[in-house]
């Protein structure tokens, strides 16, 4: 039996694909600071020699936006180099070496660590998710308006979807870096927005916004947008509807 350890097993993106592994007849190890089995914090490391000790692959799902994914990934590679791990698998973003973020020049610096590493590794690039979105949408619904940063579209993709691809990339070998993975539709936030209320039967006026910034910049040119891979299925309206069960 194949035997996959995945970080971050317990998050949106972790534990779908933790599901969709065992689905697939895979002995899943879920490691997060939560895990009932498998409880490491990777910022430290500790007890990660024992959860990657005789795996077939590891899916790396964890992350920080607040930071130290780098240190995080390190204790990662350290550990799965001394196990001899064949095939680590990291899902990253779209235009991470395009839009200068702090977050994503991190998660472009993970790459480049596990390209160097010397193990056998594959790396995804996909969009932002539809339940990112909603997480930038809902807090700012609560104000008198919904301001959106003006001038800014997304692509967004469902992570369900996304998991299902980094199932299927664990269960196969090393690839390096495979074709980006975006979402259906390339969309303004402010429309995004005004499906958002449509879903939640909430009345606000859609406010852009223009903000300062080369991170700004990198967005409102487009940076992290994949157009030419819309390979994802399930629309931002369709996501909205199963999860507010209405019609947007």
């Amino acid at each position: 039996m194949t035997t996959i350890l995945v970080t971050g097993g317990t998050g949106t993106l972790g534990r779908q694909v933790a599901s969709r592994l065992r689905d697939s007849g895979a002995d899943v190890r879920v490691l997060s600071r939560r895990s009932p089995s498998y409880a490491v914090d990777l910022r430290d490391g500790k007890g990660l020699d024992a959860a990657v000790e005789g795996v077939d692959a590891v899916v790396h799902c964890a992350t920080a936006p607040g930071g130290g994914d780098d240190r995080a990934a390190g204790h990662l590679l350290t550990a799965s180099k001394r196990a001899g791990v064949p095939h680590l698998v990291y899902i990253s973003i779209v235009g991470v070496d395009r839009v200068p973020l702090g977050y994503y020049t991190v998660k472009h610096r993970v790459e480049r660590m596990i390209e160097d590493s010397g193990l056998g590794w594959t790396v995804l690039r996909t969009t932002q998710f539809h339940d990112l979105v909603l997480r930038v949408l809902s807090p700012a619904a609560r104000l008198p308006v919904l301001p959106v940063p003006a001038g800014v579209s997304v692509q967004p993709v469902d992570s369900g979807e996304v998991a299902r691809r980094l199932a299927a990339l664990a269960l196969g070998g090393p690839a390096g870096r495979v074709p980006d993975m975006g979402g259906p539709e390339v969309r303004e936030l402010t429309g995004l927005a005004a499906a958002y209320l449509r879903a939640t039967g909430r009345k606000r006026r859609v406010v852009p916004v223009r903000l300062a910034g080369r991170a700004y910049a990198g967005f409102r040119s487009g940076g992290h947008l994949t157009p030419g891979r819309a390979v994802g299925t399930t629309t931002f309206e369709e996501f909205l509807s199963r999860r507010y069960r209405r019609p947007v």
